[in-house]
């Protein structure tokens, strides 16, 4: 539901959201969305003097910071591993001396305003607060964290009193008493991840804290400097798990006071780093003042703007005048989350960001939504995103042995050490019952990781990749498939077995639950073109010297690209009705009275938990939670799903496409963000405006809440980097394949123009579409001359070269 205080997206100029008054309901969905991040360190949109109270959150992550607890939940020990919610650096409380503090039950709040200033960074806010005895302030804050020092956050906190004079007292500090409990399904679990260690100040402004993660041993130290302008009494307060300086000022009716606080987090876990609090304190004598930091922070967020622009002009109806805005609350919230100060960090992309603690902070497949944009803007961060996934591989290993397989499966949910972190078990609030959590079937997370590997390698061409982690990386992953894969002699075809695809509401048949299902069509054909690929880099690697090491190494013999070859040729999907079925057996369930659920329940987004508070499940249904088939028209264009399907034997006709979209979308129950981002996709090219509608829906997924108050728990990363990709790649009609980057736009009825620019094998090139002309302009630069289809037009495109065509609307 839509946050009644958002007055505007400000569609003048597209820069700001503002919110307006006081919502308590809305206050945790708010706080996700004015994070404040770099890349590195986040922290939730909270008052400064904020607890973690059932309406307010003040989280602060790091990225891959993770520790693991054990819980006793319903008679069973259960293990699970966090994003941890560290030392909170924010904290700030003041009050007139013989007053109460500004975070009382008794402080009126009169006034409220927040502003999210996307083009800098910075949130404002502007509250005027009255207490008790009738003194009231007003409070004017800035806030960032920097995007040019990684390490560094602060604010500025203005006070005035507007009808009294006096002594005031203000206390700034570090709270490291703060739990993971931001998940209202994981109340039931224990959430204390951190244990302090020592605290401490210099005698002068500076106060630190140092704690560490229970599990994972992990050292954090967080340094505050609270300084206030003028004359001031200061005294510490220390308490076993915070740390704080007291300041005493006199202030005088409607004279402004001000605070500068400013803060850096070190972790046991950063490169060149000795001793975190020394670090700290060494970072934080480096910061200079909040407008010396927030000079810097606005010059790397307009660098950033310059190299991620998306420029969507809607054509003057006036009714798509907010998207501008919408797509920039997209990549301001895609860059806080990974950055180039992601690159020397360990970490995967988290599916809800660093804004908070939705599916305890743990990596998915997500990064196949965000990936290939990143790697037409930022390569290098896409690469440093796929080593997490490689310095895995040996856990990846060790999990398809535990299943009896060769190669490396990848865990469904990932974290600190690449081991399975999906829970199994769910509890279902509609029944209040457990229910099984079967989602580590979900295999196919591994060939998300495989097709990243080769997109990265396509846009790039790093060579130097694919010999050192991405061949290693196709392999492991083509050994397990092939390992799963079992064969039918009889009709000559391989099987797959007992998986999950990505719709998730199908963990077995109705009458064997939880045991998978047979020749899911999506990680068939993936499967298929994973081999393939296999095939290829193994002909491609075969030049070098460190290239016969490499096959060398990983014991890759010609009898096992046979095998490779012929299983890629020979995997069973199943269709149905000249549709490709979703997996065997689709046409054999149920229908569901979807007019007759929705009108009973409404938003059906959960059908699974409808079903099993009825008592019945989705295992017995035609339905979908979210995209599964269609995911193959997602990844594919309509020719390579052809040449694909015709490979492993099973004619198709392209003319079928818009009969299997009507089909499955008219079975799915939305229960993702995602999902609405796929359809949109799908109908691109043949219902603009039908897509244009869906692209629309997900924009605003975050904004308005619409999947029921989880965005509180963080934003859906994965939904908000595929928009922008849908109108990178989507609408763009980029493709890179064939060592050439394709470009076929096909824009919606309602857009006048697109553009943007990208990163293709060292070649930055501005594109810029509009309804008849197309025009890429490759910059000046020492790469070599790179192949561009134009429109179906062949180029050969030179350094500084600019390249046109026109096409029908």
């Amino acid at each position: 539901m839509s946050d009644p205080g958002l007055r505007t997206t400000d569609s003048t100029t597209g820069w700001e959201l503002i919110w307006e008054g006081n919502h308590p309901d809305h206050e945790g969905h708010r706080e996700a969305l004015t994070t404040l991040g770099n890349g590195y360190l986040a922290s939730r949109g909270a008052l400064a003097w904020a607890t973690a109270d059932g309406v307010h959150y003040p989280g602060t992550y790091v990225a891959g910071l993770y520790n693991r607890l054990t819980s006793r939940v319903a008679g069973t020990t259960v293990e699970h591993e966090s994003l941890v919610n560290l030392p909170s650096w924010l904290p700030v409380n003041f009050r007139p001396a013989d007053g109460e503090w500004v975070a009382g039950d008794e402080v009126e709040v009169l006034s409220n305003r927040v502003v999210l200033d996307l083009r800098r960074g910075l949130l404002h806010r502007y509250l005027r607060v009255r207490d008790g005895a009738g003194r009231a302030t007003t409070i004017a804050e800035r806030r960032l964290v920097s995007m040019a020092a990684p390490h560094i956050a602060a604010l500025e906190l203005t006070l005035t009193p507007e009808n009294w004079s006096g002594r005031m007292e203000v206390r700034s500090g570090i709270d490291g008493g703060v739990t993971n409990s931001n998940v209202a399904e994981d109340q039931l679990l224990s959430n204390r991840h951190l244990q302090t260690a020592r605290t401490g100040d210099d005698g002068a402004e500076t106060v630190w804290l140092e704690a560490a993660t229970s599990w994972s041993q992990v050292r954090i130290a967080v340094a505050a400097r609270s300084r206030l302008a003028g004359t001031a009494a200061r005294r510490l307060v220390a308490d076993p798990d915070a740390v704080s300086h007291e300041i005493t000022i006199d202030v005088a009716e409607g004279q402004p006071v001000r605070l500068d606080k400013v803060a850096a987090v070190h972790t046991s876990r950063d490169m060149a780093v000795g001793e975190p609090v020394a670090a700290a304190l060494a970072s934080l004598a480096d910061a200079g003042s909040f407008d010396d930091l927030a000079t810097a922070h606005e010059l790397a967020w307009r660098h950033l703007w310059e190299r991620f622009g998306l420029e969507v002009v809607p054509r003057s109806n006036g009714h798509d005048a907010g998207v501008p805005a919408l797509v920039r609350l997209h990549l301001f919230h895609l860059l806080q989350s990974a950055s180039l100060h992601t690159v020397d960090v360990d970490a995967g992309i988290a599916a809800r960001g660093l804004h908070g603690e939705g599916y305890r902070g743990h990596v998915f497949w997500d990064e196949l939504f965000v990936f290939p944009f990143l790697n037409l803007r930022l390569p290098e961060l896409t690469r440093a995103l796929l080593l997490y996934r490689s310095r895995r591989l040996p856990a990846a290993r060790r999990e398809a042995r535990a299943l009896g397989r060769r190669g490396a499966r990848f865990p469904w949910q990932s974290a600190s050490d690449g081991t399975e972190q999906t829970p199994t078990g769910l509890f279902n609030p509609r029944s209040g019952r457990w229910m099984p959590d079967n989602s580590r079937r979900q295999h196919h997370v591994g060939l998300a990781v495989a097709w990243n590997v080769w997109q990265y390698y396509q846009t790039t061409a790093d060579i130097h990749f694919l010999r050192d982690h991405g061949a290693e990386l196709l392999v492991e992953i083509a050994r397990f498939w092939t390992s799963l894969a079992t064969e039918e002699p009889s009709i000559s075809r391989f099987h797959i077995r007992g998986v999950m695809g990505p719709d998730e509401y199908h963990d077995g048949y109705p009458d064997r639950p939880g045991e998978g299902i047979d020749d899911n069509a999506y990680t068939n054909v993936l499967v298929s073109w994973l081999l393939q690929r296999a095939v290829e880099v193994r002909g491609l690697l075969d030049h070098h010297p460190a290239d016969r090491q490499l096959w060398d190494r990983l014991a890759v013999t010609d009898d096992e690209v046979r095998v490779w070859d012929r299983i890629g040729g020979h995997l069973t999907v199943p269709f149905h009705g000249g549709l490709l079925s979703q997996f065997e057996g689709w046409e054999r369930l149920d229908e569901l009275d979807w007019a007759g659920y929705r009108r009973r329940y409404g938003n059906i987004g959960r059908l699974d938990l409808i079903l099993e508070a009825e008592g019945d499940s989705s295992n017995r249904y035609q339905l979908a939670k979210q995209a599964d088939v269609l995911m193959l028209l997602y990844l594919f264009s309509a020719p390579e799903l052809q040449a694909l399907l015709e490979h492993l034997g099973y004619p198709f006709d392209p003319a079928t496409i818009p009969a299997t979209v009507d089909y499955y979308v008219a079975r799915t129950a939305n229960g993702s963000t995602l999902s609405q981002l796929v359809h949109a996709w799908v109908l691109a090219r043949r219902d603009r405006a039908g897509s244009w509608q869906l692209f629309g829906e997900s924009l605003v997924a975050d904004l308005d809440d619409t999947q029921g108050g989880t965005t509180r728990e963080g934003i859906h990363l994965g939904a908000m980097a595929g928009g922008l990709d849908l109108l990178q790649r989507g609408y763009g009609g980029i493709e890179v394949r064939d060592d050439a980057l394709w470009l076929d736009p096909h824009l919606p009825d309602d857009v006048a123009s697109i553009a943007f620019d990208v990163v293709y094998r060292g070649h930055s090139l501005a594109v810029a579409i509009h309804s008849e002309q197309l025009t890429v302009t490759a910059e000046p630069c020492a790469a070599d001359p790179i192949r561009v289809v134009l429109a179906g037009r062949p180029f050969e495109v030179k350094p500084g070269q600019t390249i046109e065509a026109t096409r029908g609307a």
